[in-house]
Parts: C-alpha cells; structure tokens; sequence
C-alpha cells in the first residue's frame, strides 16, 4: 500500500504548530489565512524566514543574533564596557535595549539553569560568560532573568560563581512581579528596575 503524503496545507499546519503559543486550531488559521494573503506578501514572508535561517549568526562575544560578526552592541564605541547585563533569550536583551536606559553590554544565556528539565550551568552560555569576565575589564554583571522559579534558580548560581571574582553582581529591583516573563514587562517598569537595581 502506497502512503500518501500529507497536503500542504496539512504540512503547514504542522510546521506552525512548532510555534510557541500555537496550537492545532491556531496553526488552521494562520494556514487558511496565508492562503488568503496576496502571492507575494506570502512570498516575501517566506523571504525573511529563510533568511533568518540563512544569514542571521550568533554573536561571538554577547551570544546575541546578528547580521554582522560581532553585533552592533558589542562593536559599539558608545557602549560602557564596564557593565554587563546578563539576559536569558536575545527577545530579553531587545526588550531591555527598548528602554533606552542601558548603556553597557549583554551576555545572553539562551536558557536558565532547569534540573527538572535537565538544563544545568554546563547547558546554557555560562562558561562563556566567565570567561569574558577574566578576559574583559567589566567591574558590574547586572543578572536581568524572568523572576521565575528558574530564573532565581540561575541568579544564585551567578551569585556563588562571580562574586568570588570580585566583580560587583546587581538585579533589577522589585516592581516586576515574581512569575512573570521579562519580555513582556512594560518599558517603564523595566527602565525602573534597571535604575534601582540592587547588589546580591
């Protein structure tokens, strides 16, 4: 018996579905819709899809995504070198770049330490941050995560690991609510627990 390939549209849906958030019913719409859009928006959307797969790297210093090798940010005479922010995923760091507050640089981690999940240190970027903080002449890490289980989980461990190093290590202060997802904290909020930030 020959098996049948699934449809486009079936196949779509299934690759949609690979989307956080994005469940079987959302995948049909988002399908149906694209069926929908003129050719060459669909086209055009495909576009940048490829070319995020194709051209965008990670940068070899923040670990952030980028055209170019190294990013704007760490190739940027303006910034202060003295500072390091430590965010969890590249949407953190745009998030906080949105606020128009930090000055310094970025270290992203691309994940927080998880034992359930079995994601320890030796999973997500903190070897390399170490070992920007014996090479560069950084005097502050600000530890900017989600105020999730996780995410304190991962502070402390910072905390135990650099302080010894005898580099200043802040967090930003109260006013986001425990639980909740860095990315989606209002600027506002987020430019005020950057300025308040507090020493751990």
């Amino acid at each position: 018996m020959i098996k049948q390939s699934a449809s486009p549209v079936a196949e779509l849906v299934a690759n949609l579905k690979k989307l956080p958030g994005v469940g079987e019913k959302t995948a049909t719409r988002f399908a149906y819709h694209l069926l929908s859009m003129k050719r060459d928006d669909v086209l055009a959307m495909a576009d940048a899809i490829r070319r995020i797969s194709e051209d965008i790297k990670m940068c070899p210093l923040c670990f952030n995504f980028t055209f170019t090798e190294p990013c704007d940010i760490c190739n940027s005479p303006a910034r202060n070198n003295s500072t390091i922010c430590v965010v969890e995923r590249p949407a953190d760091l745009n998030t906080i770049e949105k606020t128009g507050i930090f000055k310094g640089r970025y270290h992203v981690l691309h994940g927080v330490i998880n034992l359930l999940n079995n994601v320890g240190p030796e999973d997500i970027k903190v070897a390399e941050l170490l070992q920007r903080l014996k090479k560069e002449s950084a005097t502050e890490v600000i530890v900017a995560l989600s105020p999730t289980t996780e995410g304190e989980a991962t502070a402390l461990y910072l905390q135990k690991i650099i302080k010894p190093m005898g580099v200043k290590i802040t967090r930003l202060a109260s006013g986001i609510p425990m639980g909740s997802v860095l990315e989606y904290v209002d600027p506002y909020t987020l430019a005020r627990a950057m300025e308040n930030r507090i020493e751990i």
